[in-house]
C-alpha cells in the first residue's frame, strides 16, 4: 500500500516530451526538482537540467567524507572540538568547545545526521583550517572531472561560488560509495556515540528513505535557503542499481521515493 502511494506521488507529475537532443535523457517529471536525474545501472534515463550549477547544501559533505577517507584516515584519532566548530550553525551533533571525540564517530554523525559541528571539527583537524581543506576538495573535484563543481566551505553552507550539478553529484556519490566505510555509514539509520568525556550523543539519519523504501542504502540529504531541499539516493534491488539526484525539490521525500519505485519498475519492464 505504501509503495503504491509513493509510486503514485511521483507518477502524478505531468509528463514532458523528450528533449530534442538524442544524448539528453527525457524530462519525464518536470516538477520533481529544479534539477534532477535518475540513473539506472549506469545510464541516466530521466533528467532535468542535470548540468546546471546549483547550491548543493549538505550534499557537499559527500566530498568532505571522500577527502577524509582517502587521506591517511584514522578513525581512532581523538579530535578536539574548537570554538568555531562548536558554534557551527544548521544541523548539529551538539558538540561542545573543548570536547574530544573519535574521528570515526564524528565522520559517522556528519554523514548520518549531517552535523556541521562534526564536519568543521574534522576539516580543521585534517588540514589545519577549513580553507585549507576546501583547497583539497576543489583539487579532488577537478581530478574527478566535476566541471560544474566548486566549493567555498566543507559543510555546504550557502556561499557565493559554492555550487555543483546533478550530474557531478552522481559521479561524486558513485566514487564515494566505492569506499566500504562511506557506504556503511551512509546506510546507517541512526547512531549513538560517546565523547571522550563520556557524554552520550544519539542521532537519527537525516535520510528519511532509509528503512522505509526497499533497497535504499544512502546517500545524503541537504537543505539551505538558497539550495532548497536536496538529496542523493542510492538503492539496489537484486542486480539493479538506481541513483537519484534532486536539487531544489519541493517535496524531496515523496518525489525521491516515487522515482525510486518508478525506476525499478521501468528497469523490470525495460521501458524508459
Amino acid at each position: 500500500m505504501i509503495a503504491s502511494l509513493l509510486l503514485g506521488a511521483a507518477l502524478a507529475l505531468p509528463a514532458a516530451a523528450p528533449a530534442a537532443e538524442a544524448s539528453t535523457a527525457p524530462d519525464r517529471y518536470p516538477r520533481a526538482a529544479a534539477s534532477y536525474l535518475v540513473s539506472v545501472d549506469g545510464r541516466i534515463v530521466w533528467a532535468r537540467e542535470p548540468d546546471t550549477p546549483r547550491p548543493p547544501a549538505s550534499l557537499t559533505k559527500i566530498m568532505t567524507a571522500l577527502i577524509l577517507l582517502e587521506n591517511q584516515w584514522n578513525p581512532e584519532a581523538e579530535i578536539s572540538v574548537s570554538r568555531t566548530a562548536a558554534a557551527a550553525t544548521g544541523s548539529r551533533a551538539g558538540l561542545r568547545a573543548g570536547e574530544t571525540a573519535r574521528a570515526g564517530d564524528l565522520l559517522a554523525v556528519m554523514l548520518v545526521a549531517s552535523a556541521n559541528d562534526a564536519c568543521l571539527a574534522l576539516a580543521e583537524r585534517a588540514s589545519g583550517s577549513a580553507a585549507a581543506f576546501v583547497t583539497l576538495m576543489n583539487e579532488r573535484a577537478q581530478a574527478l572531472g566535476l566541471t560544474a563543481t566548486h566549493f567555498e566551505n566543507p559543510c555546504g553552507h550557502d556561499a557565493p561560488g559554492q555550487r555543483s550539478s546533478a550530474r557531478d553529484l552522481l559521479t561524486l556519490a558513485q566514487k564515494a560509495l566505492e569506499n566500504p566505510e562511506f557506504a556503511r555509514l551512509a546506510a546507517m539509520p541512526s547512531l549513538t556515540f560517546k565523547t571522550m568525556q563520556g557524554r552520550s550523543i544519539k542521532k537519527e539519519s537525516a535520510n528519511k528513505l532509509i528503512g522505509r523504501v526497499e533497497g535504499v542504502t544512502g546517500v545524503k540529504s541537504g537543505y539551505t535557503p538558497k539550495a532548497g531541499k536536496c538529496v542523493v539516493v542510492y538503492a539496489q534491488r537484486g542486480a539493479t542499481r538506481v541513483f537519484i539526484v534532486l536539487l531544489d525539490s519541493a517535496d524531496r521525500w515523496w518525489t525521491a521515493a516515487g522515482l525510486t519505485y518508478a525506476a525499478f519498475d521501468a528497469a523490470l519492464s525495460g521501458h524508459f
